[in-house]
């Protein structure tokens, strides 16, 4: 097995503080492995970087078209929102449309990542309730594939149809026979891949048509949505939204634990990453470089800079360090 290689580091004192280490492959027509680095093959949980995947079924099966939803709502189904009153009020809506709310989403309930919102609530002294959570976009996709389907309640149970539904299309895309599942932080089974698996998944979504088949054209739907609606995928000032307005038509998304995909349309390529030890100011200046090596993201944009060959300054403004990537990575 290849060891994971260095792609983030922090400097401090013209010494080595920190390095981070991570596997990263990039996929192209046909799922080939256009470059690597690391182990394509190291089997991880892709977490919420994969709501493409398991928002394909709600659209594949026609579930998306019989309740007419919109490009909006397909953008929050593949979303890790932060909670906004944006977020809560376009769930709540959709929830509405189905003839349920909040009480059938089974994603549990946490603090909104929204300032506003979260202030709002404390200032009320109201509870967060599911619509805060931040996959609540997605398990509205659930319950309307679900309601489609005619499954039960609990749509995120293992056997469940929704959730058999999810598993054979995450394998069909990924081209693996997923070796494990896990819990994630919103109680829907996440599937493990290798990160190979994952970016030739992204590479599926990147080379889908609209005038391919139902999957094909359902790939080509999710893309176009979340690539249209960046402030529906994450939030003001986080990652995704802010680089995928930077760019053009490219969609990608974070998963926990420094997991990171991105789907390129128009150079046809798919792109996934780990960092091995979870840390997400890793993955998110990884996957600036490797998109900006892809042409697709500049180097000079602010919210490229951001994140990418960062100055490190104290609380009195004074430079401590720099944050970048390894040198080798990306190039």
């Amino acid at each position: 097995m290849t060891e994971p290689v260095a792609m983030a580091e922090l400097w401090r004192g013209g010494m080595l503080e920190s390095v981070h280490a991570g596997h990263a492959v990039i996929c192209g027509p046909g799922g080939q492995i256009v470059q690597a680095w690391g182990d394509p093959t190291a089997v991880i949980f892709p977490r919420s970087s994969c709501k493409m995947l398991q928002a394909l079924p709600l659209v594949e099966s026609g579930a998306a078209e019989a309740f007419g939803l919109t490009e909006a709502q397909l953008a929050l189904a593949c979303a890790s929102h932060s909670g906004s009153s944006q977020h809560v009020r376009m769930v709540e809506r959709w929830l509405a449309d189905l003839g349920t709310d909040h009480h059938a989403l089974r994603c549990g309930s946490h603090m909104p990542g929204d300032t506003a919102e979260r202030d709002r609530l404390i200032r009320a002294e109201e509870e967060p309730c599911p619509l805060h959570n931040n996959c609540s976009g997605k398990h509205a996709g659930f319950l309307t594939l679900n309601h489609h389907l005619g499954g039960d309640s609990e749509y995120v149970e293992i056997d469940h149809p929704v959730q058999r539904a999810v598993k054979a299309v995450f394998e069909d895309v990924t081209e693996e026979t997923s070796t494990g599942v896990g819990i994630d932080g919103c109680s829907a089974p996440n599937f493990t891949t290798s990160v190979q698996g994952l970016a030739r998944a992204m590479a599926f979504f990147a080379e889908a048509r609209e005038g391919g088949n139902a999957r094909e054209r359902a790939a080509h739907q999710l893309t176009r949505a979340m690539a249209a609606h960046p402030d529906l995928i994450a939030g003001e000032g986080r990652a995704d939204t802010e680089l995928m307005r930077a760019m053009d038509g490219v969609a990608m998304k974070v998963g926990a634990e420094a997991v990171y995909v991105a789907i390129l349309p128009e150079q046809r390529l798919g792109v996934a990453l780990k960092i091995t030890d979870g840390s997400v100011r890793a993955a998110e200046a990884a996957i600036a470089r490797l998109l900006v090596k892809l042409g697709v993201l500049d180097y000079e944009h602010p919210a490229t800079r951001k994140r990418l060959d960062t100055v490190q300054t104290n609380w009195r403004g004074l430079e401590t360090g720099v944050f970048r990537t390894s040198a080798g990575f990306g190039a």
